[in-house]
Parts: structure tokens; sequence; C-alpha cells
């Protein structure tokens, strides 16, 4: 293989990539705990938090405090799931991109 075809194939290949990482950044991915729902975009953003105000008690907020850590976390696994399913197989070489 002479070198311009292994810069081509190597352009693809990152053309690729952000393609992959721009497809993962635009989904939306829920997480649940409880009463409290999450959703997060695919850069750990969160978009929305809603809470079942009909399953809440003033007294707990801190409880409510809780669920919202553990529904976010929920959501962030899911996140990690699917980027590792869409470019696991580049691992090597995601450093420059992250």
């Amino acid at each position: 293989m002479n070198m311009q075809s292994i810069m081509a194939q190597a352009q693809k290949m990152q053309r690729d990539l952000q393609k992959k990482k721009e497809e993962i950044n635009a989904q939306l991915f829920p997480g649940k705990y409880e009463f409290v729902e999450v959703t997060l975009n695919g850069k750990k953003e969160m978009v929305r938090c809603k809470i079942d105000k009909e399953q809440l008690d003033a007294s707990d907020i801190e409880l409510l405090e809780d669920f919202i850590v553990l529904a976010t976390k929920d959501a962030i696994q899911k996140i990690d799931k699917e980027f590792q399913a869409k470019m696991g197989q580049y691992a090597g070489m995601l450093d420059g991109l992250m």
C-alpha cells in the first residue's frame, strides 16, 4: 500500500468516526429511577428532568435529590453503552476526538 492510499483510508476513518460521534451526540437517552425521569443528550448534558409530583412528599427532598443522581447515572450508562456499540471498534483511535 502506498502512503496516499493509507492517508485516504485514515481520512475516511476519521470522517466515519466523526459522523458516528455526531449521531450519538444528537440522540436522547432516558434515565429513570422511581418517580424521577431524566433525559440526556449524547454529550451527557441533561435536557429534561421530570418528577412525578403525585409520588413526592415535601419531606422527601433528600430522597428526590438521590433519585435525580441515580436517574442521571442510568442515562449516562445508556450513553456509554451506545458509544461502545458504535465506536468500540475504533477504541484505540478515539483519544483525539474526545
